[in-house]
């Protein structure tokens, strides 16, 4: 079985047998406290830009697990740095990795690191696709995206502020088409307080895409 578990935020962990992955692992800091860095167990940890609450705990968790992480090459860089074994990529690349394809998506937002981008990505995991899409604004390439990876999973940000809102996040479902939305980048803090419901409604009544949303800490089996 392959399973999604939300850590909050912007923090899931994906994993099937002893093949895991974890995307921006904010745990120590992260108000929900559903996690420590210590009960981490994973090969890889992808990020998708520098910033605090999306960096976290990654270079702890790589060095603790001699996990490779995945990212933009920049970003890479600073792990590999701090003595994190790295596997750095770019925007519009991909590369296979033992449990399948990652493939780095544009994301339209701050990078956390001088000359860098920040991304998402496509994870390809035992045959059932993940697009993670970071931090970002809403693009009209994430049609495309739809279009080229036929999405099972779209992890979404609804938070707004920060990233795109509840009304942008809605048309990026409409854009994507996935099997499944999933939200997450919301209510962390006041700033980015949102209603989960209302969007899953919104969603649902517009696209007819179901929208599964997942408490954190709580564990979603995907495939």
């Amino acid at each position: 079985m392959t399973k999604l578990q939300f850590l909050g935020h912007a923090c899931f962990l994906l994993q099937k047998d002893d093949v895991a992955l974890i995307f921006d692992p904010y745990l120590t800091d992260n108000p929900f406290k559903i996690a420590k860095p210590e009960d981490i167990k994973c090969k890889y940890v992808l990020l998708s830009h520098g910033h605090f609450d999306h960096l976290g705990d990654a270079i702890d968790i790589a060095r603790r697990n001699n996990a490779t992480v995945i990212s933009t090459a920049e970003i890479a860089n600073l792990c590999a740095e701090k003595g994190c074994q790295v596997h750095a990529m770019h925007l519009g690349g991909k590369h296979q990795f033992e449990f399948g394809t990652v493939r780095i998506t544009l994301a339209f937002h701050g990078a956390g690191v001088p000359g860098g981008h920040a991304c998402g990505f496509v994870v390809d995991f035992y045959d059932t696709k993940v697009y993670f899409a970071g931090d970002t604004g809403l693009f009209g390439d994430m049609e495309l995206i739809g279009r080229l990876e036929k999405i099972d999973y779209a992890l979404l940000p609804i938070g707004d502020n920060f990233t795109m809102g509840p009304a942008d996040a809605a048309e990026a479902a409409g854009m994507i088409k996935p099997k499944v939305v999933i939200p997450m980048h919301y209510n962390t803090w006041p700033l980015i307080e949102q209603d989960p419901h209302a969007y899953k409604a919104d969603v649902e009544k517009r696209f007819n895409i179901p929208v599964h949303i997942l408490n954190p800490g709580e564990t979603l089996t995907i495939a």
